[in-house]
């Protein structure tokens, strides 16, 4: 029901209006308001109960099991939120002199620091505004680094089939021509394809360890060679991160340059858009061109002093992400979470989450499920395929992901990656117990049940949510949200 339909004439809220202010000077008459703003009539208790109640329709972390593989939908303690929320943080103007934020850059130093540390790079920008445009800028970065060797031949940037979406988009916005890489029956990039693809119009090769597919690449150090050896440079798309968190860097695995999700793997929040941190870590070779802002400590009369650097102290900084320096309230949550679980909680946050997800794939090929890499063991998510399901029944993974919302859990990510017909790529993160995973695979082996049954229980759902199943190109084409009072 839209609040409109609550509405009645003479109803009223009076304690919430807003103070009446007279309209600002100078606002052309055919620009103002000639009668009031046609809005519901309704009390107090009815509004605060119609937005309640919208709210309770929402699937969100606080409320369901939420495994959304290649976004990462954890648990955000509360605590990194309060901390954020002091009055010295948030209150911190962005054009504040060093001098008075001395508190705000220097936790901004150590989050670079335990970045750093984190990775296995040589040095830490926190400007970029998101995952996405920490990709552009580690692009950005190569090219400016191969452009200052007057190697103007690289042309080429190199993708695995398995990447996510950004990675190609991000090359290309960047000058490159993309070349796809396969990968082979094992789930590892196909080393013989490999080989035949690199060469002196490499510029690098942009991939994520483990991939997208769930599976730790096998041939990382023989890939990192190859490229190196060929004049290029490596690329780290760090979404899959939360896997090897304490246990592997991909500094050692040989990556020249990085972007970090904090939402993924830092606990910030993460859905409708935003909002977003994606600091990248960099090796000595590209440390000359990162992005600007960037926080340096120095001595001054024996105390530590924190200040930005920024493109006259960097001449060959590929330049400036936005107005400032990162998105400060995100990369502040970020910076406390790391220090609530310090060196052995970020480690236990790898262990878990492959735990869990090991745990979950054992129980899916018990229970019937097909694995879409059964020889492999997990990382921190793993893939199960609903082809058979598709093929023999009629029931696609995205029938699977509708029912399961009527059993009260939000769906994986379907249909990603390409490469694994009728997909479900499930990620359960380390901030889940036993009871809710074992929650979420009693409800799929369900489902499972129910398509050997009756194939329409599973192809008609979802059959309790306030809109059944949409015609999604449709809704996206001829969307309407808009209330148009009728006469």
């Amino acid at each position: 029901m839209l609040i409109f339909e609550l509405s009645k004439e003479g109803r009223k809220a009076p304690a919430q209006f807003p103070q009446s202010k007279p309209a600002l000077p100078g606002i052309p008459e055919q620009f103002l308001r000639s009668k009031s703003v046609d809005l519901p009539e309704v009390s107090e208790l009815q509004a605060v109960r119609h937005y309640t109640k919208l709210s309770q329709k929402n699937f969100s972390i606080d409320t369901h099991f939420y495994p959304l593989g290649s976004c990462t939908m954890k648990y955000n303690p509360r605590g990194a939120q309060k901390y954020s929320m002091l009055p010295g943080i948030i209150d911190r103007h962005p054009l504040a002199p060093d001098s008075k934020s001395q508190g705000f850059l220097s936790c901004m130093h150590d989050l670079q620091e335990i970045l750093k540390d984190v990775t296995g790079m040589d040095e830490v920008s926190l400007a970029p505004m998101a995952g996405a445009q920490g990709e552009f800028s580690g692009i950005r970065m190569i090219r400016a680094y191969h452009e200052s060797r007057g190697d103007h031949q690289r042309t080429e940037i190199l993708i695995t089939d398995s990447a996510h979406g950004t990675n190609p988009a991000t090359a290309a916005m960047c000058g490159y021509k993309v070349r796809e890489i396969p990968t082979d029956k094992e789930g590892d990039v196909d080393l013989t394809a490999f080989k035949e693809m690199v060469g002196p119009q490499t510029a690098g090769i942009m991939m994520t360890n483990p991939s997208t597919l769930g599976v730790f690449e096998k041939y990382i150090e023989t890939i990192s060679k190859i490229v190196h050896d060929a004049g290029g440079l490596l690329y780290y798309d760090g979404a899959n991160l939360n896997a090897i968190l304490g246990k592997v860097k991909p500094g050692e695995m040989g990556f020249d340059v990085m972007h970090m999700n904090l939402h993924k793997t830092f606990a910030t929040p993460h859905g409708g858009g935003g909002p977003g941190s994606g600091p990248i870590g960099i090796n000595k070779r590209l440390v000359p061109f990162m992005p600007t802002p960037h926080v340096t400590v120095k001595n001054v009369d024996g105390h530590k002093f924190y200040q930005w650097k920024g493109k006259a102290q960097m001449p060959e900084s590929i330049g400036s992400l936005s107005a400032f320096g990162g998105n400060a309230g995100i990369l502040v949550r970020a910076y406390i979470y790391a220090r609530l679980l310090g060196r052995e909680g970020l480690v236990r946050v790898g262990e878990f989450a492959t735990l869990n997800a090991n745990y979950m794939q054992a129980q899916f090929i018990q229970s019937g499920f097909q694995i879409a890499f059964p020889q492999r063991r997990a990382t921190h998510e793993f893939i199960v395929t609903l082809k058979k399901e598709a093929k023999e029944l009629g029931v696609t993974a995205m029938d699977f992901a509708k029912r399961l919302l009527d059993l009260g859990y939000h769906a994986p990510t379907t249909y990603f990656p390409l490469l694994i017909p009728e997909c479900l790529l499930i990620e359960p993160t380390e901030t889940e117990s036993k009871d809710e995973m074992d929650g979420f695979i009693a409800a799929m082996v369900q489902i499972l049940a129910e398509a050997n049954h009756d194939a329409t229980q599973v192809t008609s759902a979802p059959l309790t949510m306030p809109v059944k199943r949409l015609d999604d190109v449709r809704a996206a084409r001829e969307l309407d949200l808009a209330w148009i009072k009728q006469p």
